[in-house]
């Protein structure tokens, strides 16, 4: 049994008894109220679900068990010479809560190189998909045809076993985990660069691997790893996370679970902001010319936007109220390796404008940016110009999050999740309209 399992086989038995005593002792105890507005308005709000992978704090935003992304940052093993972690070693830390030593992570690191070998039908699959198909078609296609490897699968075919159904999942999970960035990537090259596929050579870290794959050079491997970090996990009620969450409470694999996830993914409201922004700001930079920003004619461009009744993209978060860690993250990324890089001068006079106006239009209850407003322009500057491959990298992070989540689902034998519906005559009845 690797490092990792033991650690996360004693991390399960400790954590068990807590939540049995919580189900048998507690179980009467109410959470929390539900408003007529939070039923209808898709459950927003509702504590009803639970995780302990991360959670969004409205002052220092998202974090994982525990740790503030900058905290995350520093603590995690990095590789010699690098400014971001080992993603392996990150997901040391989503499973087990705890900070792995450097040969932990470069265990883990020995075991993902092992698992990263994707089946050849895979390939033959995406191939024999219409060239007009969607990159993240593509992207859950490929996950769902490798269903047929689930040692899960195989597990419950056998007599499944409550107690021991976490060990199949964290198996099928680090497969997976595994082996997304060579999916990504072929996916990216079949795609976009005329089918010049650079194969996995099987020694380097996931990061690195993904970097080498996409045939984009240093510091691009750093670039993967923040990206795979950042935007892994964001509680569990968000659309990925909730969908996978649910779909694998039907005691469904992992490959199941997280195509399904990766579909709400692909959804316009979750997952497409980041290249909703940088359309945005390139229609901004086309609108001035290209010229490069004052403050000033900023400041009036954002006024002109506002008061014609539109949004500034990229600004303002339904929980935090201080500008979003993983921006943060990115913006200092760019302020080292592409200061002078035309789109993120925009990105840098929007950070130094846009707050103060909105505060000052009084309608925005976060005025500060999100994680969108930086992540598209650090692919472009890249050369990952086409839009549509954005959410496939965002669905390789979220992977991480989600998997985490569904192994401790099993691990802690959660139920199979069925809401409760109402009618709108019963709503009506409630609320005393006659």
């Amino acid at each position: 049994m690797s490092t990792l399992k033991e650690k996360l086989a004693q991390k399960i038995m400790e954590h068990r008894p807590r939540t049995t005593k919580l189900v048998k002792e507690y179980g009467d105890v109410k959470v929390g109220e539900v408003t007529i507005d939070q039923v209808i308005g898709g459950a927003r709000g509702v504590r009803c679900l639970v995780t302990d992978i991360s959670y969004l704090d409205p002052m220092e935003g998202i974090r994982f068990r525990g740790f503030t992304i900058p905290e995350t940052m520093a603590a995690l093993p990095k590789p010699e010479g690098k400014d971001y972690p080992y993603v392996e070693g990150f997901w040391y830390l989503l499973l087990t809560g705890e900070i792995p030593t450097m040969e932990e992570t470069l265990e883990l690191v020995e075991e993902f190189k092992k698992r990263s070998k994707v089946p050849e039908y895979v390939f033959d699959v995406l191939r024999a998909l219409p060239a007009e198909t969607h990159p993240m078609v593509m992207f859950s296609t490929a996950i769902l045809a490798m269903e047929k490897e689930s040692k899960f699968a195989k597990f419950y075919e056998e007599g499944f076993n409550k107690m021991t159904a976490w060990e199949t999942m964290y198996e099928d999970s680090t497969d997976l985990l595994a082996r997304l960035p060579e999916i990504a990537a072929f996916i990216y090259r079949y795609k976009y660069k005329n089918n010049e596929i650079i194969p996995n050579n099987g020694e380097l870290d996931m990061g690195a691997s993904f970097a080498h794959m996409m045939g984009i050079a240093d510091p691009y491997d750093d670039v993967a790893r923040m990206y795979f970090i950042l935007h892994s996990d964001h509680e569990s009620g968000n659309a990925s996370a909730h969908t996978t969450h649910l779909v694998a409470s039907t005691l469904s694999d992992a490959y199941y679970s997280l195509s399904a996830g990766l579909n709400a993914l692909a959804g316009p409201l979750h997952g497409l902001a980041n290249q909703e922004v940088l359309r945005w700001l390139q229609g901004v930079m086309d609108k001035l010319d290209g010229q490069e920003p004052t403050e000033e004619m900023m400041k009036q461009f954002v006024w002109d936007t506002l008061n014609s009744g539109q949004v500034i993209p990229g600004f303002g978060h339904a929980v935090l109220r201080k500008t979003d860690p993983r921006y943060q993250s990115q913006r200092e990324f760019c302020e080292k390796h592409l200061p002078n890089d035309k789109i993120f001068k925009y990105v840098d006079m929007l950070y130094r404008v846009v707050p103060d106006i909105l505060v000052a239009q009084g309608k925005a209850k976060n005025p500060w940016p999100n994680v969108d407003a930086q992540s598209g322009v650090i692919q472009w500057f890249y050369g990952i110009t086409e839009y549509d491959f954005y959410t496939v990298m965002f669905g390789v992070g979220r992977a991480i999050g989600v998997l985490a989540n569904i192994t401790w689902d099993r691990a802690l034998g959660y139920a199979l999740e069925r809401p409760k519906s109402l009618t709108t005559k019963m709503l009506e009845d409630i609320a005393g309209i006659k």
